[in-house]
């Protein structure tokens, strides 16, 4: 039966490594290996290379009328 508590022998191959460069991370500059890496992951936030990709919402009207949700109450009921 194998023990699972224990730990491997070569925790370095387990370590994270930098997301820049794939070398091992440094504490000070973590998640990074580097000030280099550090300013290279901060300068693709910066230009934008880093992007949230959006969604069209098809349920939308194309329009610009007002939708299900934005109708007024014309005081009428």
């Amino acid at each position: 039966m194998k023990d699972f508590a224990t730990k491997p022998a070569n925790d370095e191959a387990r370590a994270p490594a930098c997301p820049i460069c794939g070398k091992p991370r440094v504490e000070r500059w973590r998640p990074f290996c580097s000030s280099r890496c550090a300013d290279v992951d901060l300068n693709r936030w910066l230009s934008g290379s880093y992007a949230i990709p959006a969604a069209e919402d098809d349920d939308l009207p194309d329009d610009g009328g007002a939708g299900e949700g934005d109708r007024r109450r014309t005081g009428e009921d």
